[in-house]
């Protein structure tokens, strides 16, 4: 996305536009008002007297509204305008605009104020792929008191109705005012823009999708009482400080609620592309904000559970146990032109729905849910053994079914060319992928906990116990790569190792598949200069042929995955080294302004002054949002242990002191205190 463009959004909805809060899409730069995966508006232009305008300075108010400021003509020749233009704008179940005039002149003026409006409806895929292909009827409908844009296939219908104050004039493009303003005289509008989204049976989608009410006041109100119940962070370390309060907020812009569960809300996995609901994304994101938003691992895995795969169907990659991958409500989705309704084809949110449900019983007591999804618990356990499995020797694998539109790597890093052996070759399928494994490991062990304590059923917890073990021992037979002392990032269906050293072993520390012998070994490389860049952990090291700094997944650094390392390095007692993957990442945050985005380029810190931005990234995006929140409870050593809040803290040299004051969870509400030592410290140990 350019930088030029500013983003607003509530969940369901958002805005991307240009500095002047116009809405100008190009295949360079997707602007829009966007909802449930249509466009709604591809075109917003404001002109006065026939000029576009040109900006001031513009606030980033809240992350649902903000204010734009504006005067007449180009940048070479505004400096003394006569007239200021403000737009406010604020998104919530619809869009709206407040368009206001000061005439500081000292004659009266007349001006013709427009507005022009347009949609191509357009698909996000569509959208995403530069191909805007559109099959059914557009149409125009002008009124007289309102605008109404509609676009029309089948059954499929999407609307957009434009309405103003101030009687303005309604043509088929947009709407108009003639106006006289007197000296020192303000002139102001306010204008909604509705959208409708009717499926099968007239039904429209969108009734309900008011995730965070309807008003301004109730967003602000809804935003204040978020942040009220997440707990403080006061630390003398002010990146921190920024970068948790952004990822709060940006958490609670990213709230999603699923058209079929209006009212219920998950974390979207990011702005712009995937404003929807992800398997994969919204676990790790509640995983990852435990401590500090619980509320929403309870609802991500009800919402999970209620679209949990029922049948056997290639086109969708579903089978029975399956956690959905995505979930599209867009036109192309609709006509089975791509299988979003949902899709299915991941291979690791399944055993990670198991793993959640176990973190989120350890952190907030809540017996009942692992009580109510205890049948699909047993389902997802099952899919790891009955149907993942397709080469039958006790691991987890994937080959896409839909040939078509499937997902080649239905791994995390799922990219075409992430997954390859050391000499670039990319493998056959099916594929199997090391961190997956050890998410499978986790699920049994866990599993068998909630067996054995709420279930009543203890020979099940005794199997899964036996089943994790032998898991356990295959793999660190299997996937050990004895010349690099690491454990291969995946393995073809003849045994054959991908021997490129990755960051996925990072993962295989925090699900607790890596026997306590070649941990050492694993944290030496994770903080070794081939995969250590100095700002955090690449995804593929240093020296692989297909390392690429700027590389989605070949050498890029991804905060999600470098929080997940941390919190892995600190499982198995490596707490400095823990400390150092979450100074970098930190460090890296200030010259993000807070945001850290979903990936940034892996070049060696010394090379430059500051992190090499991705050119694609989402920003916000969920699991990058949840990054500094499962750092901090890494850097702190806190851990749920027999019904209390543990707390060992070890942070990074001259970090200074840092607070974090009512930790929710089954012991009520607890605060957690860490001071870092100081250098003179850490060289008298």
């Amino acid at each position: 996305m350019g930088e030029n463009l500013v983003r607003i959004l509530d969940g369901n909805t958002f805005v991307v536009s240009e500095k002047t809060g116009d809405i100008e899409a190009t295949p360079i730069e997707p602007a829009g008002l966007f909802s449930i995966d249509t466009r709604f508006l591809s075109k917003w232009v404001l002109t006065v007297n026939g000029e576009r305008l040109t900006p001031l300075s513009y606030d980033d108010l809240q992350y649902y509204e903000a204010r734009f400021f504006l005067v007449p003509g180009m940048a070479t020749h505004y400096v003394d305008a006569k007239l200021s233009i403000i737009r406010e704008r604020a998104v919530g179940s619809s869009f709206r605009e407040r368009l206001t005039i000061l005439n500081h002149d000292e004659v009266p003026v007349d001006l013709e104020v427009r507005m022009d409006a347009g949609s191509d409806f357009a698909d996000l895929f569509e959208v995403k792929d530069e191909i805007l292909n559109k099959k059914g009827e557009i149409y125009t409908e002008v009124e007289s008191d309102r605008l109404r844009l509609g676009y029309r296939r089948g059954n499929f219908c999407r609307e957009t109705t434009i309405a103003a104050t101030g009687g303005p004039r309604y043509d088929r493009n947009g709407f108009a005012y003639s106006i006289r303003l007197e000296p020192n005289e303000q002139w102001q509008v306010d204008v909604d823009v509705h959208t409708a989204a009717v499926g099968p049976g007239g039904r429209d989608l969108r009734i309900g999708l008011q995730a965070h009410g309807h008003e301004r006041l109730a967003l602000q109100h809804d935003l204040e009482e978020w942040i009220a119940a997440a707990p403080k962070v006061n630390c003398e370390c002010e990146p921190l400080a920024r970068t948790y309060k952004r990822s709060l907020v940006d958490l609670a812009a990213l709230r999603f609620s699923p058209v079929s569960l209006a009212g219920q809300t998950l974390p979207a996995a990011g702005l712009p592309w995937f404003m929807t609901m992800f398997g994969r994304d919204s676990i790790l994101t509640c995983l990852q904000t435990l401590p500090f938003t619980p509320s929403l691992s309870r609802t991500t895995l009800r919402i999970l559970a209620a679209l949990q795969g029922a049948r056997f169907d290639d086109f969708r990659e579903e089978d029975p146990g399956r956690i959905l991958h995505e979930m599209r409500y867009g036109e192309s989705a609709a006509f089975e032109e791509q299988p979003h309704s949902p899709y299915y084809g991941s291979v690791d949110a399944t055993p990670l729905f198991v793993v959640l449900l176990d973190e989120y019983e350890r952190w907030s007591g809540d017996s009942a849910l692992v009580m109510e999804l205890e049948r699909e618990t047993r389902a997802a356990l099952k899919w790891i053994d009955d149907y993942a499995d397709l080469v039958g020797n006790g691991y987890i694998w994937y080959e896409r079914r839909n040939t078509d539109t499937g997902l080649e790597n239905q791994c995390w890093k799922d990219s075409w060319d992430s997954i390859s052996y050391s000499d670039g070759r990319l493998p056959g399928f099916p594929r199997a992928t090391c961190e997956v494994q050890g998410y499978a490991y986790d699920a049994k062990v866990r599993a068998a906990r909630l067996a054995r304590e709420f279930w009543g059923d203890p020979a099940f917890a005794d199997r899964l116990e036996r089943e994790a073990a032998e898991l356990k021992e295959r793999f660190n037979r299997d996937w050990w790569v004895a010349d690099g002392e690491f454990y291969a990032l995946g393995l073809d269906p003849e045994g054959g190792q991908m021997d490129v050293l990755s960051s996925n072993i990072g993962h295989l520390l925090w699900s607790g598949i890596v026997t306590e012998e070649r941990a050492a070994k694993l944290a030496e490389h994770l903080v070794g200069p081939r995969l250590f860049s100095g700002w955090g952990v690449r995804t593929l090291a240093e020296g692989e042929v297909r390392y690429n700094p700027i590389g989605y997944h070949n050498g890029t650094i991804w905060p999600f995955d470098n929080s997940f390392i941390a919190w892995g390095l600190r499982r198995y007692g490596y707490a400095e080294e823990a400390a150092t993957i979450a100074q970098g990442i930190i460090d890296a945050s200030v010259y993000f302004d807070g945001r850290l985005p979903e990936a940034f380029g892996g070049y060696r810190r010394e090379l430059t002054k500051f992190p090499v931005e991705y050119p694609t990234a989402c920003s916000p995006q969920a699991w990058s949002t949840g990054a500094p929140m499962l750092l901090i409870r890494t850097m702190l050593g806190i851990e749920p242990h027999e019904g209390h809040l543990a707390v060992e803290p070890v942070l990074p040299v001259g970090m200074g002191r840092i607070e974090v004051l009512d930790i929710p969870g089954r012991w009520g509400r607890v605060d957690a205190f860490a001071r870092g030592r100081l250098e003179i410290d850490r060289l008298a140990a």
